[in-house]
């Protein structure tokens, strides 16, 4: 029986979610054994066409090529996940979505006329119908290998869509928002990070993006007692996750 065949895709990014696989070591080895990787070129240069069992797509849609290229991707996939947060929100990128890209590219290049780039950085369900969307960045590897193994065994991926405080209660953490007055996005931030910054005392900085229905205005309110000021507020929202549309419009709300 043929092994099942994963694809993993690169658009615009850093990386950093493809390396994340990468270094699953020991459960790679686990995992080259049950799958055929017939594309990752963070891994190998050799490649095999279509079609794919399973894709994962890193990166946002920010050229027209892209456009074409994710259209392309998704014919030959049975199954598209997207990771991290510029596959699934745009990433930082997204701050383009705001401002006068022809502007920044007059700046910063000499020839702007010879790049090709959209005005927008966009998430691949935008554009192309996605049967998970896998938060973060850059993501959890123990997410990432429950969601490969899932698809593999034909399940819905077990992934908790509860906040960061779930966590920070799950490990016995005190809440630093409360107990010392940090500004934390914990709240209205999606799990999936193991709570790493309250476990050091941080305040969450929403590198998840958004839970669901996150209560906005109730935070709010808690940020301002712990000394932050409406732009503040906003700044904090303008960043990994800045074009989700939960945390767009606190973005808007903190101007």
């Amino acid at each position: 029986m043929d092994k099942p065949t994963l694809a993993v895709w690169k658009f615009a990014s850093c990386d950093g979610c493809q390396l994340t696989l990468l270094d699953c070591e020991d459960e790679l080895l686990v995992l080259a054994d049950a799958v055929r990787i017939s594309h990752f070129l963070e891994l190998s240069s050799a490649i095999e066409g279509g079609p794919y069992d399973l894709s994962l797509v890193e990166g946002s849609i920010s050229t027209a090529a892209d456009v074409e290229r994710i259209h392309r991707i998704r014919d030959e996939s049975r199954y598209l996940v997207t990771i991290g947060a510029c596959a699934t929100a745009g990433g930082i990128q997204a701050l383009r979505n705001f401002a006068d890209v022809d502007e920044f590219m007059s700046v910063v290049y000499a020839s702007p006329q010879y790049v090709d780039s959209l005005a927008t950085s966009t998430p691949i369900a935008a554009h192309v119908p996605v049967d998970f969307e896998l938060r973060g960045c850059p993501i959890d590897r123990r997410q990432l290998l429950e969601v490969i193994s899932s698809y593999l065994a034909g399940r819905k991926p077990n992934i908790p869509d509860t906040s960061v405080c779930a966590e920070c209660k799950r490990r016995g953490l005190t809440c630093v928002m409360v107990a010392d007055g940090t500004p934390c996005l914990g709240p209205v931030t999606h799990s999936g990070c193991g709570a790493l910054c309250p476990a050091q005392s941080r305040g969450c900085y929403g590198c998840f993006g958004p839970t669901t229905n996150p209560n906005l205005a109730s935070l709010t309110g808690w940020l301002r007692t712990c000394g932050m000021t409406d732009e503040g507020i906003g700044r904090v929202f303008a960043t990994f996750n800045v074009a989700s549309p939960e945390f767009d419009g606190i973005r808007h709300h903190g101007r």
